[in-house]
Order: structure tokens, then sequence, then C-alpha cells
């Protein structure tokens, strides 16, 4: 007796527990709404163990300073200057709220500070003055505090915008949150438009969407608890709606759409529902795992932001694929013919199955001339990729409508050193005090070397507050009693010496992730010798320098990981070794299309005024988080056409029929879903954070490009050409491939 495979079993538990299945969906929404309630601890993401991060941590340790945990409040008068009496009372009645707050650890403004250090909070203008405010704790627990603060200044007279990492922190989180909810709000009704188009009912329609809303919820859910016990960045709530958004109504839309093709050839409900999940169901279970697979490359990527990123990911897709193959089969199979309720009159999405078979069969009759321009096209769309900088997100990210955002302007505008690109250069010495004669002159040495330095604007250390001394006037002043130090030097030692280490802040014009930047800080990084003391290098350059390294050191390793996986699980679901290889090399000409356009939109900035957005380097994290998830969610097409193609190959044997065929009854099921797949990415390329804007067009270009000159046009060239080597593995493994599939499979 036949042992029926694990599909079909599990399609005809659906039918005998179905309301066991939906009393457990229910319990796993009800949990993942308490999750939401309880929120989470979401970071600006971070990469351990790199030394720019290292750096950073040690200096602010050493000289007690406040970090990340510290903002910015850039006042201005357009009436009176600095030298007004009113301005300095302004200002400290602003401020004098915040002096007495046990999370404020220290207040500075130009008004209590030593001339020479208070010259720099004033503009040259002498309109606008600037306030430091240090807060206690770390980044998050700052960021917790600030409205509460923010709300309490109150600049009388004069404007204000607060900056700095905590605002940004905080204005990042509220952007994204209105983000996520925008692109909801117009990603959904957009994906059931196409839906009523393609099912023309409303209940048919309704289900993908509710089994999307089902997955992004649960997954958000499952982020925000996993966020309370490692670093989730505040970009990965949105990047888990995104694909889980996507994949859900596509994999709902197979199973639905066959679910009916059944009911309409005079199956009873119960048996459409099986044949659907051992079907469409089987395609899902792969096409998911293909996606998983694709997210677990970013676990090569542990100790960063990436890896956790790619844990959300996989998590949103697992639970889509559990609820298409649990939840939507038990409500399929309690509404039954009911589920074409509610008609609507609206043309079809999608072209006749003729058509398709027609253009299947004239791309066949003329592979090479079809393939070899379509390659080119999609080759030269994705040359831009070799002009790829990188640098990470900073507050330029977000709109010009954000309070941090406008305060950076401000900054850059009268206050340009405050802003200056930096290299953040650590001297620890073996032992003693970094504050004497002989180290005091190997580090102006270092920092009139570090001037001499392309890009170089300026240098900022102890060795640099006053122009009029030299070396020896440096040396002499190590040579004083601390009483008798110039006040500007007591002060300026508490940001720049302690102990045995000294800081010094080298400024360069050079862009982030630019050539210049790279160059300076392997520059200095080349002499590790600041007299007996060793240096190490931090700040935004060096942290770009240092992330971008990672990700390219971490990449080949994923990228073969990946395709690896992938090929055997394509096997698996295929028994044929060339169809595999040719499935992966699909995929990457949709990457390659789809990396060339985020650089020449994001980076290179030619359609920067229609997607209001302002051109930059690449956050590191995109490319391979676009690779990643590409990757898996191309498969989904892949998966579902090759599935048919090779059902028609079993039946026939004519590879040039099964093709055209395979096209022909999975055509317009992709065309459906790469609508809906582009209707969910489109709306979050209406974003106002550039990196989810990013994400949304370079997702929706990719599957734009897999579904129309992929799909249509280089898979049945490639597979004519190839014939029936499409199908072939080498004897031994077709006969364990043959006792694998009849082990764990039924006949079609």
């Amino acid at each position: 007796m036949h042992r029926p495979d694990m599909f079909t079993a599990w399609g005809n538990l659906v039918c005998r527990r179905k309301w066991w299945i939906l009393v457990f969906s229910g319990a796993l929404l009800l949990g993942a709404l308490v999750s939401l309630a309880r929120g989470g601890t979401l970071t600006t993401g971070s990469i351990q163990g790199i030394e720019s991060d290292r750096t950073q941590a040690m200096v602010e340790r050493a000289l007690a300073l406040p970090g990340d945990s510290s903002f910015t409040l850039v006042f201005s008068a357009k009436d009176f200057t600095v030298s007004d009496p009113r301005y300095g009372a302004a200002v400290k009645a602003a401020l004098a709220p915040l002096a007495g707050d046990p999370a404020v650890s220290g207040i500075a403004n130009p008004f209590e500070l030593p001339p020479l250090l208070a010259k720099r909070m004033v503009s040259a203008d002498r309109h606008r003055v600037l306030a430091l405010v240090a807060l206690k704790g770390g980044l998050l627990t700052a960021s917790r505090a600030y409205p509460g603060l923010r709300a309490r200044v109150n600049a009388g007279p004069l404007d204000v915008a607060a900056t700095g990492a905590v605002a940004f922190h905080h204005d990042l989180d509220v952007t994204l949150e209105h983000d996520l909810l925008l692109a909801e709000l117009i990603s959904l009704p957009l994906a059931l438009l196409v839906l009523l188009a393609v099912f023309g009912s409303v209940v048919a329609a309704a289900l993908p969407i509710a089994i999307g809303a089902l997955s992004v919820l649960c997954g958000i859910g499952g982020v925000l608890l996993l966020s309370r016990v490692t670093d989730m960045a505040q970009y990965t709530v949105n990047i888990t709606s995104l694909i889980g958004l996507g994949v859900a109504i596509d994999y709902s839309l197979f199973m639905v759409s066959r679910f009916r093709d059944e009911l309409a050839r005079g199956a009873s409900v119960d048996a459409a529902v099986v044949r659907a999940v051992e079907t469409s169901g089987r395609a899902v279970a792969f096409s998911g795992l293909a996606v998983m697979v694709g997210l677990s490359g970013l676990l090569f990527y542990w100790g960063s932001y990436l890896a956790t990123m790619g844990i959300a990911g996989a998590l949103v897709v697992a639970l889509a694929v559990l609820f298409a193959l649990s939840f939507l089969p038990a409500v399929l199979a309690l509404l039954g013919r009911h589920i074409d309720a509610g008609r609507v009159p609206l043309p079809p999405l999608t072209m006749r199955p003729g058509l398709w078979h027609g253009v299947a069969t004239w791309v066949m009759k003329r592979p090479l001339l079809v393939l070899l321009p379509t390659l080119a096209v999609l080759l030269l769309i994705g040359t831009p990729f070799f002009r790829l900088r990188m640098a990470a997100a900073d507050v330029r990210v977000l709109p010009m409508s954000t309070e941090a955002r406008r305060g950076y302007e401000a900054l850059k505008q009268w206050f340009p050193e405050e802003v200056a690109n930096r290299v953040l250069v650590a001297v620890q010495f073996p032992d003693g005090e970094a504050f004497s004669s002989e180290r005091l002159g190997a580090l102006y040495d270092a920092s009139r070397r570090y001037r001499t330095l392309p890009t170089v604007t300026g240098v900022e250390s102890i060795v640099d507050i006053d122009p009029t001394l030299d070396r020896a006037g440096y040396q002499q002043l190590a040579e004083m009693p601390p009483a008798f130090l110039p006040p500007e030097f007591g002060l300026a030692m508490k940001g720049t010496v302690a102990g045995r280490l000294a800081v010094l802040n080298v400024l360069s014009s050079a862009e982030p992730a630019s050539p210049e930047a790279r160059t300076l800080v392997n520059a200095i990084r080349a002499q590790r010798r600041v007299g007996d003391g060793v240096v190490t290098v931090g700040g935004q350059l060096a942290h770009d320098v240092d992330a971008t390294d990672f990700v390219r050191l971490h990449t080949p390793r994923a990228v073969a990981c990946v395709v690896a996986v992938t090929l055997v699980v394509l096997f698996l679901l295929l028994g044929s070794v060339v169809l595999p290889l040719k499935a992966v090399l699909m995929n990457f000409l949709s990457i390659a299309g789809s990396f060339g356009a985020l650089v020449w939109i994001f980076q290179e900035g030619h359609l920067s005024r229609l997607l209001h957005f302002q051109a930059g380097p690449i956050e590191p994290a995109l490319p391979i988080l676009l690779f990643c998830t590409v990757f898996g969610l191309s498969m989904d097409y892949e998966v579902l056409m090759l599935s048919r193609m090779h059902e028609e190959w079993l039946r026939t044997g004519d590879n040039t029929r099964s093709v055209a065929a395979g096209l022909e009854k999975s055509a317009g099921l992709i065309t459906s879903a790469a609508a809906i797949m582009v209707a969910v990415f489109i709306a979050f390329s209406l974003a106002t954070v550039v990196v989810v804007k990013a994400m949304g067009v370079a997702m929706a270009i990719a599957v734009t490009l897999d579904a129309t000159l992929v799909r249509v046009l280089i898979v049945p060239a490639s597979m004519r050409l190839l014939g029936h080597l499409n199908w072939w593995a080498p004897a031994p493994v077709a006969r364990a491939f043959g006792r694998w599939r009849a082990q764990h499979d039924s006949t079609p």
C-alpha cells in the first residue's frame, strides 16, 4: 500500500483538526499582541569587535565622556547677538530645568566657559550658540529620558533645535514608526486591489491580506521579544514587515489559487484543500525554505546587527509558511465554495494562458536572439554597482522635517567644525601619565605629522589648544603644577587626557566612504607608535572603513553557503543537477540589476527629486541584506515555474512542451505574485528614512526584472538551449533521488 507523502498527510490533518489550528493561530496572535504592547529595545545597530568601536568605548570610559549619551542644542536669535544680555539670560533659563534632573550628568554652554573654549560654541555671525547636554547611562537609557528633557527646554525669545546621537535615535524611532504605518496603510489596499483583479472575489482576495497581516504582526512581536535579549537594529521592524508582507501574501495567493482550481475541476472541499496543500503547499514550503536559506546568510555576520536582522527575517518567513500551510487551509476548509463570495466586476490582471504559451514558443524558436540581448540589458543595468561606496547611516538618513536633521544642518552651516569628519586617534601609554614633558613632545610631533596628511584640515588635542605655543612651550606646561595651568588647559584635559591615555581628533575634508577617507585612516594606522604609546583609531570615518571591511570579509562565505544550500534544496525538489545551477545564475542576474539600480539611484542621486531623498554612500547592511532577501524571493518564482515544468516533464518527457506548458500554467500566477510584491515594496519606497526607501525601491526593481526579463525571456530561452540536459543528473545521484522521492512523495 502506497504511503501518502507528508504534505498529503498534513492536508488531511488540517481538514480534521481545523478548529484546533484556528485556536493555535489565535494564541500566537494573542502572544504577538502582548509583545507589541510591551514593546522592545531597538538600537541603531553595532558591529562587535571592530577597532573603531573598541577605540570609541575605551576613550569614553577613560575620559568619562557621554559619547552617544548626549544631545546638542542649537540656539539662534534673529534680532540680537550673544553680546546682548538677553541672549545669555535666555540660554541659562532654557537649560535651568535640566540642571537638577537626575538623568543629566552635565551641561556646557558658552556663557559659563573660559573665553578660549566658549569661542568655539558661538557662530561667526554671533547670532547662534551651542549647548551640550550629557546624560547618564548608555544610549538606550538616555533615549528614554530624552523626550521629557527636550520638552522642558523653553528658549523664550530664542529659536532652538536639538540634534546629536540621542536626538537622532529618538527621531529615527518616531520616523520609522510613521514610515511603517504609512507603508502598511498603502501596501495593503494596493495588494487587495491586485488580488481582486486576480480572483474577482472579495473573500478570496481578503484571505491573503489576512495571512499577510497575521504573519507581520506575529513577526514584529517576535522581533520585539528578541530585542530584549539581543541587539536589534531599529530598521529590523520595517524590514521584517516588508519581507513578511510580500512573501505571506504571495504564498497565500498560490494556495488560494490552487484551491479554487481544484474546486472548479469538481473536487470536494476537503479534497481541494488536500490537493492544494500537497501541490502549492509543497512549492510554498520549498520557497519559504529558499528565502530562509537566503536570509540565513546573514548569520555569517555574527556579532553584528546583520545577523539579528537575518534571524528576524527568517522568523517572519517561517511564520508566513506556517500560516499558509495551517491557518489558511483550515479557513479554506471552513469556507468551502463560499471562497468566491463577493464577486467584483474587475478586468483580469494577467494575459490569457494561450498568450503565455505563444510567448514561450516564440522565445524557444529564437533562443539565442532572445537570450543575448536580454543578458546584455541586465548586465548593463548592473554596471553601476562597480562604483559602490558604503558608509554607516547617520542623521542624514532623516528627512528635513525632523528636528535632529534641522539641528544637524544648522551645525553644518554655522559650526562646520562640530560636524566635520573626524578620525579619533587614541594613544595608550604603557604606564605613568600621558601629560608629561616627553609624551607631550611625542603627541606634538604626531599632531603636526597628521596635519600634513592629504584632506586633513586640522587637529584637536591637548597640544593644539593655543596656536602661539610651540613644542617646547607645551612641554613646559607639562612641568608646571596643575594649579598654575591656564583654565582652558584644565578644561581641555578633561576631554583629551586621562591617566596614560591621550586623544587626538583629526579633522578631514574627505567624504564618508570615499577613497580619500580610507587612505587617511590607513595612513594614521600605518604608524602605530607615538613615543612609547600605542595608537588605535576610531571615529566615523574609521567606523565606515571597518564596517565595510567587516562586510567584505564575511561576504564570500555567506554567498557561498547560501548558494550551496539553495542548490541542495532545489535538487531535492527537482532531481536535476543542471536546473539548480541555472536557477542560481538567474537569481544573480536579478540581483545584479537591483544592485546597479541601488547605486545609480541612491548613491548617485539620479531620481532624488522624484523620490525625495539626499544622495550619498550606501549603508553597509543594504547590499548584503538585499542579496540575501532577493536571492530567496527569486526562488519563489523559480520554484513555482520549475515545479510545473517538472510535472510536465515527468508526464511527457518532452523538454520543449514541458517548458511551454509550465510557463503557460505558472506565468499568470507569477505575474500576479510579482504585482503584489511590487505593490508592497513600492509602498515602502515612500518611507522618509533613506535606508527603508532604498530597500523598497531595490526590491521592487529586482522583482520586476525577475518576473519579466528573467522568467519570461531568459528562463525559456536557456532551457530551450539546454534541452534534455535540463533534467540530467549522474546516474547514482538520480537513483538516490528516486529512492528519496519514493519515500517522501506521492504520485502527482
